[in-house]
C-alpha cells in the first residue's frame, strides 16, 4: 500500500467512523473499488486508535470527569455508600455507559451451524467481493436517521434553563434511562455486525426514537464509542500478532494521522449539523449511496467481474 492510498483509506476511516455513514461500510467500497486488500490487522488498529485520538480530543474533558466519577464510584460500592437514586450527573452517565457496553458481549456468542462468532460475520461481509450486504445496511442506516428525525421532531419542546441564567428550548429528554441505554447498546451491536450500517448513525437514531434530546443522543453515542474503539483496537491486537507486516511505517503514519485529523473535524462537523437540524442530509446520503451501491452489485452479479478493477469475483 502506497502512501496515497493510507491517506485515502485515513480520510475514510476518520470522516466516517464519527458521521452516520459507515466507516466500515466506506472502507469495504473503497477497497472494492480501488482493488487494494488490506490484509494488515497492524494498519487496521492504527486507523481506529487514530478515531479514538480524535474523539478524545474533543471530549477529553467529559472523559476525565467520567473517570473521576468512576474512581468515586468504585470507592463508594468498597465502602457499601452506593446508593442508586442519589447518583449525580456524572456518574448516571457513567452507569448508563456501563450498561450500553453489556450488550457488546453479544459479538461472542457462537452461531450454531458456523463454527463462527457473531462478530466473525462482519469480517467476512466486508472482505467478500461483492457489496450486497454494504448496500442493504446503507439503506437501514438511512431508515434509522429519518425514523430517528420524525421522532425527535414529534417531541413536545420544553424549557431549560442554561447556567448562565438563559432559557432554551429543547425537544426530549436529557437524561438516560436504563432501557434506553439497552436499546442504544443493541443498535450498537447491530452496527458491528453489518457494514454499511452506521455505528453512530444507528446509536444516535436509537437515541432519538427513545425520545432523547438530539445533543444528549449525540454526546452519548460518542462517549459510549471510546471504549466500543478500543476494545475492538485491543482485540485485534490479539489477532495480529505473529502476522507478517505488509505495510511500510510511511503509509501507516500517514494513516493514522490522517484519521484523526479528519475524525476531530467530523466530530465537529456533525454536532454542527446536529444543533442547526439539518441530519436528513446524511439520511438522503446513505440512502442514496444504498441505492447506488445495490445497482453496481446487481451489474456485477450479471457480469461476475469487480466494475472498477475488472477482476473477476
Amino acid at each position: 500500500m502506497s502512501v496515497w492510498e493510507a491517506i485515502i483509506q485515513g480520510i475514510v476511516q476518520g470522516a466516517t467512523e464519527f458521521l452516520p455513514v459507515s466507516s466500515s461500510g466506506h472502507l469495504s467500497l473503497a477497497q472494492h473499488i480501488l482493488g487494494v486488500e488490506v490484509d494488515s490487522l497492524l494498519f487496521d488498529i492504527l486507523l481506529h486508535l487514530g478515531t479514538l485520538i480524535a474523539v478524545l480530543a474533543v471530549y477529553y474533558k467529559l472523559v476525565i470527569r467520567l473517570i473521576r466519577a468512576f474512581v468515586l464510584l468504585v470507592n463508594d460500592v468498597i465502602h457499601k455508600r452506593f446508593q442508586w437514586s442519589s447518583m449525580d450527573h456524572d456518574r448516571r452517565l457513567l452507569m448508563m455507559l456501563i450498561i450500553g457496553l453489556v450488550p457488546l458481549f453479544l459479538l461472542f456468542l457462537p452461531v450454531p451451524g458456523t463454527g463462527m462468532k457473531l462478530k466473525d460475520f462482519s469480517e467476512l461481509w466486508a472482505s467478500d467481493s461483492n457489496i450486497w450486504v454494504e448496500g442493504f445496511s446503507f439503506l437501514l442506516t438511512s431508515i434509522l436517521l429519518f425514523l430517528g428525525i420524525w421522532a425527535i421532531n414529534n417531541q413536545p419542546t420544553h424549557e431549560v434553563r442554561r447556567k448562565d441564567g438563559t432559557v432554551k428550548e429543547l425537544r426530549g429528554r436529557t437524561k438516560y434511562h436504563t432501557v434506553d441505554a439497552v436499546c442504544v447498546g443493541l443498535t450498537q451491536c447491530a452496527a458491528a455486525v453489518f457494514p454499511g450500517l452506521s455505528r453512530s448513525g444507528s446509536t444516535l437514531s436509537a437515541g432519538l426514537l427513545r425520545g432523547i434530546n438530539q445533543q444528549t443522543a449525540l454526546d452519548y453515542s460518542f462517549v459510549l464509542g471510546i471504549p466500543s474503539i478500543l476494545a475492538a483496537a485491543v482485540l485485534t491486537v490479539f489477532d495480529a500478532v505473529g502476522q507478517e507486516v505488509t505495510i511500510g511505517a510511511g503509509a501507516m503514519v500517514a494513516g493514522v494521522v490522517t484519521s484523526a485529523v479528519v475524525g476531530f473535524l467530523a466530530i465537529k462537523l456533525l454536532k454542527w449539523i446536529v444543533t442547526t437540524n439539518k441530519l436528513h442530509i446524511f439520511a438522503f446520503y446513505t440512502l442514496a449511496l444504498g441505492a447506488v451501491t445495490l445497482i453496481i452489485a446487481i451489474i456485477e452479479s450479471v457480469t461476475g467481474t469487480n466494475l472498477f478493477t475488472g477482476i473477476p469475483l
